[in-house]
């Protein structure tokens, strides 16, 4: 185990080192001169050229990425003299557009991106595996075509459409939430009641799509576990139902959905940009859509991308990790 442990560890460490050269290679190739988009229009070249100073764009390529890696261990700073900046690690970067340290505007996003996705990733869970498992011990019963019929509909409805009337038919005609409060971050640890109505619609959007999909995918698997050989020795060895399912059939069944649910919740920590716009929440899918979109905030765009894509690696490592736990045979593989 301990042998696998560290390859995987390795692996994902150079996947990461990848991603990362990868992602500021391609945004320092882009035809955009991001010193120029940090002064306006109205801007004189000598301007420029001093932003791009500051900015450290005006060195090669693998230079930047050297002063990037370095900054997100020790700090960073940007400019000379009385006008310098200093970013304390991990820095991400310099925004001159918003006149803050990337970092800073990282770690104000990422709590509001982290409790939408935790509540959404319960919510979606505890739905979706539970409604696949009562589907399955109940096929072709009542209960089971109810859940092909949540299956269609939360299988049919985008988010964009299910997130709106939620929004509006819902939360705002029956006053469920406070049209002033939207958009407005509220720490659990403050205000515990005000951040659970803030997030329970966000949730539920959210978790409306995932579950139909975890739903089908739990029936699916257990039943097809279910017809399996030593299920049904199991059963000739008089063991019951309960026991069976707790300890044989899930064990089998549930294997696969684990690594879903890891790439889905990484994919969330990323940002869920259409539920975050449509309850105004700003995450790190909000973030990133203004950096793209308003004013072309490259360090912002990098930073967002990167964590983005770590979370993924991150994700994929902890799946690996957990898998080999759940089935021993991975661990030789």
């Amino acid at each position: 185990m301990l042998k696998y442990l560290v390859r995987r560890v390795s692996a994902t460490i150079l996947v990461l080192i990848l991603v990362s050269m990868s992602v500021f290679g391609i945004f320092a190739v882009l035809p955009m001169d991001p010193a120029a988009l940090t002064c306006g229009k109205a801007c004189y070249p000598q301007v420029i050229e001093a932003n791009r100073h500051r900015l450290g764009l005006d060195v090669p390529v693998h230079v930047q990425y050297g002063r990037f890696v370095k900054g997100l261990f020790a700090g960073r700073e940007y400019g000379d003299g009385a006008a310098k900046i200093e970013c304390p690690a991990p820095a991400f970067g310099y925004s001159f557009n918003r006149h803050e340290c990337v970092t800073k505007l990282v770690s104000e996003a990422f709590p509001v991106t982290l409790s939408l996705a935790v509540g959404a990733f319960i919510l979606w869970i505890s739905v979706g595996i539970g409604l696949g498992i009562l589907a399955a011990r109940k096929r072709n019963q009542w209960q089971d075509r109810a859940a092909t019929i949540f299956v269609l509909v939360g299988t049919s409805l985008p988010s964009f459409i299910s997130g709106i009337l939620i929004l509006l038919f819902v939360a705002l005609k029956f006053r469920l939430i406070n049209p002033i409060d939207m958009g407005r971050w509220i720490s659990p640890y403050q205000d515990p009641v005000a951040w659970f109505k803030n997030f329970i619609f966000p949730w539920i959007v959210l978790a409306l799509l995932y579950a139909a999909t975890y739903t089908r995918f739990t029936r699916s698997n257990v039943i097809e576990t279910s017809s399996e050989d030593y299920i049904r020795t199991a059963r000739a060895k008089g063991l019951s139902e309960r026991v069976i399912l707790r300890k044989h059939t899930l064990r089998a069944a549930l294997a696969p959905i684990v690594t879903m649910a890891g790439l889905d919740f990484a994919g969330l920590l990323g940002g869920a940009i259409i539920t975050e716009g449509i309850f105004n929440l700003p995450g790190l899918g909000r973030l990133s859509i203004r950096a793209v979109l308003n004013d072309y905030d490259l360090p912002t765009i990098v930073a967002t991308t990167i964590l983005a894509a770590s979370f993924v690696v991150i994700a994929n490592l902890l799946v690996d990790i957990l898998y080999a736990y759940i089935d021993p045979r991975v661990r030789v593989a």
